[in-house]
């Protein structure tokens, strides 16, 4: 399985909220003693685990497809899951689906464009601004001092979650798993 964080690469992006499947990959590569492959040709760091691939691409968001595309092609991976933040779910939300749309996230629209809609997708809320012309500044701000002292527990989950897939089905480990809303109390 090729197991994807979307994110923006570098220190200034490290703590932002559209990097929180950055911030997910970086544990499970943690958690997991995963080797790091020599990526130069994919424009990304990839680990490896296990029979698991752990992708971060370095395109930035809105070419984060070239990446995942180029490392799925060129190890033959017919299972991609991505992690990725979501406006559209409260802060701390976990669900899990295959297929969709976009909603407007650049990264799954890259990614769409590049090896189909149809992979398996872990969608984490990160809430929404109050106005809709603000979601650009939104996604690029740091989590709140709130929202950072439950920041660890929530990707912690969202690893079990994931590597519980080893085992289950995506529908077994939704069920399991999946988070309505993060009680920030």
């Amino acid at each position: 399985m090729l197991i994807v964080g979307l994110g923006n690469p570098g220190p200034a992006y490290s703590k932002n909220r559209h990097n929180i499947g950055f911030m997910v990959i970086d544990e499970l590569v943690r958690r997991n003693s995963a080797q790091k492959i020599s990526s130069s040709s994919f424009n990304a760091e990839l680990f490896k685990f296990s029979n698991h691939f752990l992708l971060k691409p370095l395109t930035f968001m809105n070419l984060s497809g070239n990446s995942i595309a180029a490392v799925k092609n060129f190890y033959k991976i017919d299972d991609v899951l991505v992690i990725h933040d979501d406006l559209d779910l409260p802060f701390g939300a976990v669900r899990f689906k295959r297929g969709g749309g976009h909603g407007g996230h650049n990264g799954l629209k890259s990614t769409d464009e590049k090896i189909s809609k149809e992979y398996a997708r872990v969608r984490l809320g990160i809430s929404k601004p109050e106005h809709k012309g603000e979601v650009s500044s939104y996604v690029l701000s740091d989590f709140n001092e709130e929202e950072n002292k439950h920041l660890s527990s929530w990707i912690t989950h969202v690893c079990e979650a994931i590597e519980h897939l080893e085992t289950s089905s995506l529908e077994d480990v939704s069920s399991k798993y999946s988070v309505k809303q993060f009680s920030l109390k």
